[in-house]
C-alpha cells in the first residue's frame, strides 16, 4: 500500500474507532457533539465507493439533521467516482491540500528560539490557553468550544501528543498528534498566537510534536498544511509531500 493510501486507511480507520461515528451509504462520517468546528465532523468514503444520488442526498440529511455542514475529506484517488458524485449534488471543492508526511530519518531539527519553552498542559489554565490559541488560530471568536478542550486533555493522558508553547512565559503555540495506528499519527491543530507568528514558533512546535509522536513508536507522522506558506515551514524541519487530498462541502443554499 502506498503511503498516501496508508494515511487514508489510517482517517478511515480513527473515525471508525470514535464513539460517535455513524455510517451513511458507502460514507463513514467523524461526529463531534460539543465541537461544530468543521474540521473535526467530516465523511470519508469507502475506498472505491460509487455513491448513488440517493447516497449523497442521505448523507447531506445526516449532516443537516445534526447541524454541521455536509462535508468530506478524502484522497480522489482513493474513491474516483465520488468527486463527480458531490459535484453534481451541487457541492464545492473548498481546497486541494498536499499531504506531507515525516520519518525519523528526515526530520530536522529547527532553529532554535529564545525565551520557548513547550511542554505537554498540565494545569486547567494550559489546557484552556492552547485550546483557546488553536480556537483563534482556525478562525474562531470568543472562547473555544468545549470539544477543543477535551481534545487536548485525551491526546495528553492517552496515546497521543498535546502541547503548549510558551515565549517569554506567555501562551504562543498549540497543537497535537492523535492516536497512532499502524504506526502512523497525525499532526493536527496547530497554531500559532498573533503576536508569535514568523518568530519560528510555529517551526519549534511541529518538530517537537513529531518528535515526541516517533518516540513513542510512530513510523511517521502526517499532516495537511493550511497554505503554501505553512508548507514550506514544515517542509523546513523534514516533511515531503506523498499527495493531495480534497476537501469539499456543501453550503446551504441561502448563503
Amino acid at each position: 500500500m502506498s503511503m498516501a493510501n496508508a494515511v487514508q486507511e489510517y482517517a478511515r480507520t480513527l473515525t471508525l474507532r470514535s464513539s460517535t461515528h455513524y455510517r451513511v451509504g458507502p460514507f463513514t462520517v467523524r461526529y463531534n457533539a460539543g465541537w461544530k468546528l468543521k474540521y473535526a465532523n467530516y465523511a470519508i468514503p469507502d475506498r472505491d465507493a460509487e455513491p448513488t444520488a440517493d447516497d449523497v442526498t442521505a448523507l447531506v440529511d445526516a449532516f443537516r439533521e445534526r447541524g454541521r455542514l455536509p462535508r468530506l475529506e478524502f484522497l480522489p484517488a482513493w474513491a474516483p467516482a465520488v468527486e463527480p458524485a458531490l459535484l453534481a449534488a451541487g457541492f464545492t471543492v473548498e481546497s486541494r491540500a498536499p499531504l506531507l508526511v515525516c520519518a525519523r530519518e528526515g526530520l530536522r531539527a529547527p532553529k532554535p528560539v529564545d525565551g520557548l519553552r513547550i511542554a505537554v498542559p498540565a494545569t486547567d489554565t494550559e489546557f484552556v490557553d492552547a485550546a483557546r490559541i488553536q480556537h483563534h488560530g482556525f478562525g474562531g471568536a470568543g472562547e473555544p468550544e468545549p470539544g477543543t478542550i477535551t481534545w487536548l486533555r485525551s491526546a495528553a493522558a492517552g496515546d497521543g501528543v498535546a502541547a503548549l508553547a510558551a515565549l517569554d512565559g506567555a501562551p504562543a503555540g498549540a497543537g497535537g498528534c492523535t492516536l497512532p495506528v499502524d504506526g502512523l499519527s497525525e499532526l493536527v491543530g496547530l497554531a500559532v498566537a498573533a503576536p508569535f507568528r514568523r518568530r519560528g514558533v510555529g517551526a519549534a512546535l511541529s518538530a517537537w510534536l513529531t518528535e515526541r509522536a516517533l518516540d513513542q513508536g510512530c513510523r511517521a507522522v502526517w499532516l495537511e498544511p493550511g497554505d503554501a506558506d505553512v508548507e514550506r515551514i514544515y517542509a523546513s524541519i523534514g516533511y515531503r509531500r506523498i499527495g493531495e487530498k480534497v476537501n469539499i462541502s456543501l453550503e446551504p443554499a441561502d448563503r
